[in-house]
């Protein structure tokens, strides 16, 4: 699943493209890419039609686009989903199931999606600590790109937790933005194992590894994201490199980069979970 890198790499991209633009007309190819909307496709969209696009915006893994009368098209990526910025007329993708056409007969923007996972969801605008967000997406916490984000708030809020840390890392509404991979990385970067638990973590490790998440997420997003197929693609199509810093997330068996241990993967969640077990040494009970 993209991360806050990925999403912020889409986002920079739509940016771009289709800020001050208004949608004349939207096509749904594909019912599941639509099925959060309630509503329908009739109501889906006669709500987008006409709308001008405000802004485009993210919080953690969230995207959306701000639009005019204090409505949000907030767009799911999944697994798969792509939205990539075509010249109108270009041939459609083998997996498009929504394409949105702007008024000024520019670029279109399509949602191309083979696993069909991803989709949309147009919604109002709630405003919460002086910030206009979708109310989808209000119980979501800022991530550490934010402005806004503190991260003394946050150490609080990780080590108030009874859980373990890895779990609390992607906890969504303690810090937003971080997944599997960049946990695994700030984690590595921090020598802490994925089962230290948050209630003994000292504020100043709590706030070692936030950093480190930001940190490698920074380093992530100016390398275009973390590209393992050719599903993760930016508005343009092209993939990120971010997988070939990767210090031990799908490392299993090469050396640490640190030590030379090799890496070791472990179930989590119906996941993995890889680390170093020497530079991470598992906590004492």
């Amino acid at each position: 699943m993209p991360e806050l890198p990925e999403v912020e790499v889409v986002r920079l991209g739509l940016d771009t493209h289709v800020t001050g633009r208004t949608l004349a007309a939207v096509e749904v190819h594909h019912p599941r890419a639509i099925r959060r909307h309630v509503l329908g496709s009739g109501d889906f969209i006669g709500r987008l039609a006409g709308r001008k696009v405000v802004a485009v915006r993210r919080r953690g893994k969230y995207l959306w686009l701000e639009l005019s009368e204090d409505l949000a098209l907030i767009a799911h990526l999944g697994m798969s989903g792509q939205l990539l910025v075509q010249p109108v007329g270009t041939p459609d993708e083998k997996h498009l199931r929504v394409r949105f056409s702007f008024a000024d007969d520019g670029p279109e923007l399509r949602f191309v999606d083979q696993r069909t996972f991803g989709g949309f969801l147009v919604d109002d605008l709630v405003t919460v600590d002086g910030t206009p967000i979708p109310s989808a997406v209000a119980h979501i916490a800022r991530d550490p790109m934010d402005p806004a984000f503190s991260i003394s708030a946050a150490v609080a809020a990780l080590r108030k937790k009874r859980t373990e840390l890895k779990r609390a890392l992607l906890d969504q509404t303690l810090v937003s933005g971080i997944g599997n991979i960049y946990a695994d990385e700030a984690l590595w970067r921090a020598r802490l194992h994925w089962s230290r638990p948050t209630d003994k973590l000292s504020a100043g490790k709590a706030t070692e590894v936030l950093a480190a998440a930001t940190d490698v997420m920074r380093e992530a997003l100016g390398q275009g994201g973390t590209s393992f197929d050719a599903l993760y693609v930016n508005v343009n199509g092209q993939s990120g490199y971010f997988d070939r810093s990767l210090a031990v997330y799908g490392q299993e068996g090469l050396p640490c980069p640190r030590c030379g241990t090799a890496i070791r993967r472990e179930p989590f969640m119906n996941r993995s979970s890889y680390f170093c077990p020497r530079c991470q040494r598992r906590a004492r009970a």
